[in-house]
């Protein structure tokens, strides 16, 4: 296993050094678009994942890489995800929408895979200086402070996030809409990193996502179940660090996961 500490500290560096001189100091040529006008790169992301990509790879040399940034040029490099061996999975900027537009809420995501499972995890947030680090099996910290999901609660008491594509699943989308009443308050950061970072400390009850790229929910995932979480796709099958178009059901408990997948199950 790798150093977690060392780990995290390369993040900090990456903030520091590739991510923060760059916020609200974006000129238009620093901003590109790939997959369409929302989808965009801005210099920080090229920047802090070239610097990830060799550090990262230094400290565990056989590791595959897959970034989100290299993926756009060559998505072939997704298929190196589910081969046996250690895989370093980079997020640079996620949330790099609100990045762009000078807005709060971004984070740099890490994950490492060994023969496609889960091994560690790590969310920096460079503007609150810290990084929640999560390891299989040994629980979900903030600096020394143990992470727990939220308790349980009725309902309409339980914040929620909910990115549920109307294209991409319209009966679902119609369903939230439906059972909308019912629900409590809602999360909405435009970026995963920031709800998982969220749903670690306590603030954020539940949470469904309907696509699932690896360097948006690989690390997060892992420090949810760490910090006591329960999560599976809608259909009962576990989360895979892969890219996925299915719903993501993540909740405190099972218990709680079961109440949330039969409410909305589009019937």
């Amino acid at each position: 296993m790798v150093d977690l500490d060392a780990v995290t500290a390369l993040l900090c560096e990456a903030a520091d050094e590739h991510v923060l001189p760059w916020f609200q100091g974006l000129e238009a040529h620093d901003i590109g678009t790939k997959s369409g006008p929302e989808d965009l790169v801005t210099a920080a992301d090229l920047a802090c994942e070239a610097f990830l990509t060799k550090q990262l790879g230094d400290i565990l040399p056989e590791a595959r890489i897959v970034g989100e940034e290299a993926v756009a040029n060559d998505r072939t490099i997704l298929e190196t995800l589910d081969a046996p061996g250690y895989v370093w999975v980079i997020d640079p900027v996620d949330g790099t929408h609100n990045f762009a537009h000078g807005k709060d809420d971004f984070a740099i995501i890490v994950a490492l895979v060994k023969d496609g499972a889960l091994e560690a995890g790590w969310i920096n947030v460079p503007l609150q200086r810290k990084t929640i680090v999560a390891a299989r099996g040994a629980g979900a910290y903030c600096g020394e402070k143990r992470l727990h999901v939220a308790q349980p609660a009725p309902l309409d008491e339980m914040r929620a996030v909910l990115y549920v594509g109307a294209k991409r699943f319209p009966e679902l989308y119609a369903r939230v809409k439906e059972v909308r009443p019912q629900l409590g308050p809602r999360s909405f950061s435009r970026s995963a990193g920031m709800e998982y970072v969220h749903m670690a400390e306590g603030r954020v009850h539940y949470a469904m996502f309907t696509r699932e790229l690896p360097w948006d929910h690989a690390a997060g995932s892992l420090i949810h179940r760490e910090a006591g979480g329960y999560a599976a796709y809608l259909d009962g099958a576990p989360y895979a660090p892969v890219e996925e178009t299915k719903p993501l059901l993540l909740a405190p408990d099972l218990e709680t996961w079961r109440m949330l997948a039969a409410l909305f199950e589009p019937g």
